[in-house]
């Protein structure tokens, strides 16, 4: 639904502030109405992980009202809670971070009312689910490295991928480390991945975090 794409790109530029922010807070609340769920994600990979893997169980995030809003990086949180959130429109809300970032989307959570001495349980219950290094480590180990080279094979990028780890700094890494880097060497080549390999997933070994965000929204 276009509205909730328009939902999105304002509650984004709502969250980043400037002179288009009133204007854009303007428009986010007229089309909240139509918002069941907003799911808060890292980056623009991991909004098309989720998008993809719904598609794949026969879902329609649109059709349902769920807005995945990519945060251009876990420090932006509270701003996105300020919007989205009790502060701002009070939509129910879910989201997905890397461990490492736990700690931001628990003190914002809790600052905004959602919850008190979080724990990581506390955090999934509320919706909030932890990758354990990153969205491509859990795809990476899902699949497993064979799995996610002939993945890159079918994108035509083996070669690329064979002279980066050829580089002196990935040589003695293992090729797990190496698939994780290199996935992350070129502007897009995240979102270009998360698509990939979500494709050809084994729906049985589907990502525990991702698993549980979907399910729970």
């Amino acid at each position: 639904m276009d509205e909730l794409r328009r939902f999105r790109q304002s509650a984004i530029a709502w969250a980043a502030g400037g002179a288009s922010a009133d204007a854009a807070a303007a428009e986010a609340r007229e089309l909240a109405g139509g918002v069941r769920t907003v799911v808060l994600v890292e980056g623009s990979s991991d909004q098309v992980a989720l998008e993809a893997l719904a598609t794949r169980y026969g879902r329609d995030l649109d059709a349902e009202g769920i807005v995945v809003v990519p945060l251009g990086g876990a420090m932006s949180i509270g701003r996105f809670l300020d919007v989205c959130g009790p502060p701002g429109l009070g939509l129910p809300l879910a989201g997905l971070c890397d461990i490492g970032e736990e700690r931001h989307f628990r003190r914002h959570l809790e600052r905004v009312g959602l919850g008190s001495g979080l724990t990581r349980a506390g955090l999934e219950t509320l919706g909030f689910q932890m990758c354990v290094a990153d969205l491509e480590d859990e795809l990476i180990r899902a699949l497993g490295a064979e799995g996610v080279q002939q993945v890159i094979e079918a994108q035509g990028e083996m070669r690329p991928f064979q002279t980066f780890q050829g580089q002196p700094a990935q040589r003695e890494r293992p090729v797990e480390h190496q698939l994780r880097r290199f996935m992350g060497t070129h502007s897009g080549r995240k979102a270009l991945y998360a698509q990939a390999l979500i494709a050809h997933l084994d729906l049985k070994h589907v990502p525990r975090p991702l698993e549980r965000l979907l399910t729970h929204v």
